[in-house]
């Protein structure tokens, strides 16, 4: 499944939920679930670490959603020709 595809989907199925909510709610959301991976980050567990990275995923196309940005677009135009800041693949930027 492609990141557009993943995003229509994510639309299906919360978008009516979301626009209730809101952007700034559901940022919030988000950003309580990228705290729930860090926690599982500290934990080392791969089943939890798998679960929460999905739910970022899935909160970040929700908002995505909200303010009609095309994820998979933004990526690749930000990040389609390499490293932005070097223009390479890999990135030879310096630490």
């Amino acid at each position: 499944m492609s990141l557009r595809e993943l995003q229509k989907l994510m639309r299906e199925i919360y978008f009516e939920r979301d626009e209730k909510r809101g952007i700034s709610a559901t940022y919030i959301w988000f950003i309580s679930e990228v705290g729930e991976l860090a926690d599982a980050l500290v934990k080392g567990k791969t089943e939890d670490i798998a679960e929460e990275a999905a739910d970022v995923i899935a909160w970040l196309l929700s908002l995505c959603n909200l303010v009609n940005i095309d994820l998979e677009g933004a990526v690749y135009e930000k990040y389609g020709g390499g490293c932005p800041r070097c223009y390479t693949m890999p990135c030879r930027c310096e630490y």
